[in-house]
């Protein structure tokens, strides 16, 4: 994969004149954030999943431990749930690594039409808004 000069220097010079700070990498399939958080999502929904921990416990331990504005499960809420998953299985069709595929938690929830935010329910039951929503998937 190669993208030409003339496109890049665009795109950053485009980049800059709307304030924003560009960051070049190498071309590679999937984008660099999402090869990082997915994995990172994918792994919180296992760790429930097994019962290592609640929904708040994960969620609190990366807000404190990593200092991370929310934690991986209310992201991935924001994110959407079904938008996590086809990023994952994009993942994991394009790179074919095993950490992509998505965790069958995960896929349920979107099958039962828990997509976070924009359902009103995920890991955490938006009905009475975002703020403090209480965790709404139990065990």
């Amino acid at each position: 994969y190669k993208t030409s000069s003339a496109t890049t220097d665009a795109v950053i010079a485009l980049s800059e004149s709307l304030g924003k700070i560009p960051i070049s990498c190498n071309d590679y399939p999937g984008f660099v954030a999402n090869r990082i958080l997915m994995p990172m999502i994918n792994e919180a929904v296992e760790t429930l999943q097994t019962g290592v921990a609640g929904v708040a416990e994960i969620d609190g331990i990366m807000k404190l431990g990593m200092a991370h504005p929310m934690g991986p499960l209310q992201l991935a809420d924001f994110i959407g749930l079904d938008v996590c998953v086809s990023i994952l299985r994009v993942l994991h069709e394009g790179l074919g690594q095993p950490k992509y595929a998505p965790n069958p938690l995960l896929v349920n929830m979107v099958t039962a039409g828990d997509l976070g935010v924009k359902s009103g329910r995920g890991f955490y039951d938006y009905s009475g808004g975002l703020k403090d929503a209480p965790v709404a998937y139990k065990r």
